[in-house]
Order: structure tokens, then C-alpha cells, then sequence
């Protein structure tokens, strides 16, 4: 950690000074209750011993340590680290025999070399202490730039996740265009007016983490639109949305498409469309969102490629392709353990149903 760096964190710095503010204050109440000591000699006793733990501590902060992760060489540490170390040792004994030494019989242990022993112990713990602070400060700047780097590869992976969808949400409704063009169909202008609205949302709000439930609702009923202009036909297809006004709550956008996607996909025959159906209801409760989907099982969907047999008895299959495994992604992106995700294979019909923890706006 540099100095520039040092000074500039805050909570870095006050750490360290509520440390030697409390460390000193503890030798001041020691040495001030002795019987017969005068201020200057209180002041000596505190303060020298201080300055010598400042010196070596910040400099083997500073200095010594960044050198060692550098190369990594602990010999080398260790003889770097013993002259300055000898040094304030040396110099912090022999000032309070100058400072002190005056005053023999009060100050007897100076001449004492347990008293050397002793110094050395102290100096040495207090730097290795704040040595430590230096590892565990760099350990929590290491566990923050991870989380940040990580929440930084999560939030790309959920935008690429979520780009997935543009391209085949485009790919299936010019195909669609195509065809109405190709045929001279009447409902041409009004497909291309529904496309630049659903596009404008993709590129607008599909960006965002959190979008109004009337937003997707709305790109919901666009797309719907859609489908009946391909489709031409009168199939039945439902959109209910109940429980509360959905300006209020918040969803990850283009959450839900993927279960709509997929029910035209499966439960609407291209040949004969008039044999299926599809049912969307969206219901708020009071801390939830679900949506549940559900669309006609076709006589031969079975065989379809593109569709997966019931791996149990339990019935919870999922349609192969990327749609499902994309939204399963990006529901435990963005709501991780506030979701769940069943997909039932019935005799008559497939239904998804999806709940989320509400948001609210």
C-alpha cells in the first residue's frame, strides 16, 4: 500500500490511529499512576517507545513488506529488517538512560539486560501487528475487488444472455414480415408499426435491470399481435392479468417472452394453427409475481424434433433448445433464490408457470 494511498482511505487511517491512540493512552494511565513520576518522565516513558514502533512499524509497512511480496525472498527480508530493527532498539534503551538514567534507583531496570530483551519483544510484536493489519486491509481490497470483478462478469453475462433474445425475437418476425410481403398481405404496414414499437422497448428499456410489469405486459401484447397477423386465423389466445395495478411493480425485462416463445412454438401447428391454443395469465399477490403459461398439446408434438421426452413421472420436462436454459440462467442472475420455475408435461397441454418475489416500484 503506498503512503499517497494510505492517507487517502479514511477508514484505513483511522484504523490505524484508533490503534496507537488507544495503545498510547493505556501507557499514559500506566505510568502517570506511578507513585513519584513527573510529567517529563510520564512523557518519556510514552512517548519514545512510541516513536520508536512508529518508525520500524511504518517503515516495514511501507517499505520492507512491499519489497518481500515483491521477491518473495524471506533471507533477504530478514536482513533488511534486522539492522533498522537493532537500531530502535539500540536508540529507544539508550535515550531513556539519557533521559532517564539520572534517577538510578527508579529507573534501575535501563542497565538490566532483561530490559533489552524485553524491548525487543515489545518492538517486535507491535510491528509484526501492524504488519498483519497491512495483510488483513489488502485481504478485504483483494475479497472487494473480486466481488466487484465478479458482479461486473455476472451483470456482462446477463447482458449477453439478454442479447440473445434480440437476435431471435428479429430472426422469427422478419421471416414473418417476409412472408406477409411476399403475399401482399393488407396487415404488412401494421406488423412493421408493431416490430418498431417492440424494438424501440428492446432498445430502450431491455437495457435496464428492472422495467415496470406494464412495460413487458405491453411488449407481451405486442408480440402477441404478432403472431395472430401471422397466423391469420382465429386461434384462441388469451392474455389475463389480475391481482393489481402492475405500474407498481418492477420485473427484469424480457423475463417472460421466453415462456410465450415457446408456447407458440409448441402448442400452435404452422399448418394447421387452428387446432391449438394459448393461455397467459399473469396474477400479483402480495409479495409475488406469477405467470403462468399454458398452450394445447398438439396430437404429434411428441414427435417433434425440438421437443424432449418426460425424463419421470414426474412430468417436469423442458423443451430443448437454448429459450429455457437462457431464462433459467438469467432468473438465477437476477433472482437468485426469489424464484421458481415449474414446467409440467399434461396429457392435454404444457404449462410453465413462473413466480417472482415482487418488486415494488
Amino acid at each position: 500500500m503506498k503512503v499517497k494511498a494510505f492517507f487517502s482511505s479514511r477508514r484505513v487511517l483511522w484504523l490505524h490511529l484508533a490503534f496507537w491512540g488507544a495503545y498510547g493512552s493505556l501507557g499514559w494511565y500506566q505510568f502517570q499512576f506511578q507513585a513519584g513520576y513527573s510529567g517529563r518522565q510520564v512523557a518519556a516513558s510514552v512517548l519514545v517507545p512510541l516513536a520508536g514502533y512508529w518508525l520500524l512499524a511504518y517503515f516495514n509497512y511501507f517499505v520492507l513488506l512491499p519489497r518481500w511480496l515483491a521477491h518473495q525472498r524471506l533471507g533477504r527480508y530478514a536482513l533488511e529488517f534486522a539492522g533498522p530493527f537493532g537500531l530502535v532498539v539500540a536508540g529507544r534503551v539508550l535515550l531513556l538512560r539519557e533521559l532517564l538514567g539520572h534517577d538510578q534507583g527508579r529507573f534501575y531496570y535501563l542497565n538490566q539486560p532483561a530490559y533489552w530483551v524485553l524491548v525487543a519483544a515489545s518492538t517486535f510484536f507491535l510491528v509484526l501487528f501492524v504488519g498483519l493489519l497491512r495483510f488483513a486491509l489488502g485481504w478485504f481490497e483483494l475479497e472487494a475487488r473480486t466481488k466487484t470483478l465478479e458482479n461486473a462478469r455476472l451483470a456482462a453475462e446477463l447482458e449477453f444472455l439478454k442479447g440473445q433474445i434480440n437476435p431471435h425475437f428479429l430472426f422469427n418476425t422478419l421471416n414473418n414480415l417476409y412472408y406477409l410481403a411476399y403475399t401482399n398481405s393488407p396487415h404488412t404496414p401494421e406488423v412493421v408499426a408493431r416490430l418498431a414499437h417492440m424494438m424501440r422497448y428492446l432498445l430502450d428499456e431491455a437495457g435496464r435491470r428492472w422495467v415496470p410489469l406494464s412495460q413487458e405486459i405491453a411488449y407481451l401484447e405486442s408480440y402477441i399481435s404478432l403472431e395472430k397477423l401471422r397466423l391469420n386465423h382465429p386461434v384462441p389466445i388469451g392474455l389475463t392479468v389480475a391481482g393489481g395495478p402492475t405500474e407498481t411493480v418492477q420485473i427484469a425485462p424480457l423475463m417472460l417472452i421466453t415462456l410465450l416463445e415457446n408456447a407458440f412454438k409448441h402448442g400452435i401447428h404452422p399448418h394447421a394453427p387452428q387446432a391449438g391454443w394459448v393461455e397467459v395469465r399473469i396474477a400479483l399477490g402480495p409479495d409475488t409475481c406469477t405467470c403462468i403459461v399454458e398452450n394445447s398439446r398438439l396430437p404429434d408434438q411428441p414427435d417433434q424434433p425440438g421437443r424432449v421426452a418426460p425424463a419421470s413421472s414426474a412430468s417436469m420436462v423442458a423443451p430443448a433448445g437454448r429459450g429455457l436454459p437462457n431464462l433459467r440462467r438469467r432468473l438465477a442472475l437476477s433472482y437468485p433464490g426469489r424464484h421458481t420455475l415449474a414446467i409440467d408435461d399434461l396429457p392435454d397441454r404444457f404449462r410453465v408457470s413462473l413466480t417472482l418475489q415482487a418488486r415494488p416500484l
